[in-house]
């Protein structure tokens, strides 16, 4: 068991817990991203529904429905970055097409997604439920994929794939927000409390920091009597971001950030490929990379300290905020890169950055604020002005309540990005802070 685990002394610990029949009810994965926390929950929940003895290629009926991702005892919830994985594992099937281990890794890459539109979930949410007619379309595809993927020539495989990949971009897209909500909770709460259909139920809660307060409670209470019959697995990248009360009713596991020799070997045995950096070689499948956005950011952030410094030239020429030049001469190099035009206007650089990223397409738009936000925080770093922190403190609460507008409240991009601009132009306004 474990076996496709790379590196990771954690899930020796949990093999061991689990051998020795020391597993707690409830757990938690913590550690850096691309750490093989929510392989080893999957793995988890297939060791526990296991007939025979846990191990990876057992041919029991339990295992092979876990294999496919399709076992009625298995629920998952949370967002992660879907579309990266599911680009790189398609590419690794349309390299080899005969090959079983390459056509199920692609196959999981898309249920890993599917999960989270379990119908468990879509009887209480109208937002899920709108989007019905893309998840059977899916679901069906994915069935017959298996079948007859062997028997169709390269174009029409081709197709089938497209297809598959633009209906689960749509459900990444429009179907799951970054904050797990109280509804999604309290649906996985009552389905752990129905018996399983074979030995045991998994719960996977992925970045369950990304939970709003009413939720937590309402997890609170399954923790505090968990049902016999389930294990619940919560994952998150730091554990001081779990409520300290949850966090006490968890057993936590410790994964460790992969050494570079580590990283190359999961790419070579996952996608059959070569690389040094798990999190470089994903986003490199995506059509806006973060090669591509970092520049882009780059502009961004001298346009708005352009427009900044004008702002406020008018009102005190004698007194610019120092961060609206250390911004300019940090990032114009790697701004004009980008080949973009000088924009004097918050409305053209808005309609210039939505062309250029082509409308942050496929979870983009929350990494390019991400990366904003890094390249100021790089700016805040290196200089020795305390006021450089209550800046980058507005940079942050800014964008996130701009990641928050798009994810959970659907507020359009182009509105969301006018609001942050207007805002983040105020706050760079040494007086408004």
């Amino acid at each position: 068991m474990f076996e496709n685990i790379i590196e990771q002394d954690a899930v020796l610990q949990l093999r061991d817990d689990i051998k020795n029949g020391r597993y707690a009810p409830s757990m938690l994965f913590f550690g850096p991203g691309e750490s093989g926390k929510g392989s080893a929950a999957l793995e988890l929940a297939r060791v526990f529904s296991c007939e025979e003895k846990g191990d990876w290629k057992c041919s029991c009926y339990s295992c092979q429905r876990h294999r496919f991702l399709q076992h009625d005892d298995l629920l998952a919830l949370g967002k992660r970055v879907f579309p990266a994985e599911i680009m790189a594992c398609s590419s690794v099937f349309m390299r080899n097409p005969a090959n079983n281990g390459a056509k199920l890794i692609f196959m999981r890459s898309l249920r890993k997604l599917l999960l989270r539109f379990s119908p468990v979930f879509l009887e209480d949410d109208p937002k899920l439920s709108k989007l019905a007619s893309v998840i059977q379309s899916l679901d069906e595809e994915l069935s017959d994929f298996w079948v007859k993927a062997d028997s169709l020539d390269e174009t029409a495989l081709k197709k089938t794939c497209n297809s598959m990949i633009k209906n689960a971009l749509v459900l990444e897209s429009e179907g799951i927000s970054s904050n797990i909500s109280i509804g999604h909770i309290r649906s996985a709460s009552y389905w752990c409390r129905l018996a399983p259909n074979g030995k045991r139920k998994t719960l996977i809660i992925e970045n369950a920091e990304n939970m709003r307060d009413e939720g937590r409670n309402s997890l609170l209470k399954l923790l505090e009597e968990p049902p016999p019959s389930v294990c619940i697995v919560l994952t998150a990248k730091r554990k001081e971001a779990i409520m300290p009360t949850i966090l006490s009713r968890l057993r936590p596991y410790r994964f460790l950030k992969r050494s570079i020799e580590s990283e190359k070997e999961v790419i070579r045995r996952v996608f059959h490929d070569s690389g040094t950096c798990l999190n470089e070689y994903l986003d490199s499948f995506l059509p806006q990379s973060t090669e591509k956005l970092y520049p882009l950011a780059a502009w961004f952030l001298v346009s708005l300290a352009r427009i900044s410094s004008m702002s406020a030239k008018k009102e005190n020429p004698n007194n610019i905020p120092p961060i609206l030049n250390a911004l300019g001469e940090r990032y114009a190099p790697i701004a004009e890169s980008a080949g973009l035009e000088r924009c004097l206007k918050s409305a053209g650089v808005i309609k210039i950055l939505l062309s250029q990223s082509g409308n942050f397409e496929d979870s983009s738009f929350t990494r390019f604020l991400k990366i904003c936000l890094e390249m100021v925080g790089d700016v805040t770093k290196t200089a020795s002005n305390p006021e450089y922190i209550l800046y980058n403190d507005a940079f942050r609460k800014n964008i996130n309540e701009t990641i928050n507008a798009v994810d959970v409240l659907n507020i359009s991009k182009a509105i969301a990005l006018e609001a942050l601009f207007y805002k983040l132009k105020k706050a760079l306004n040494k007086k408004a802070l």
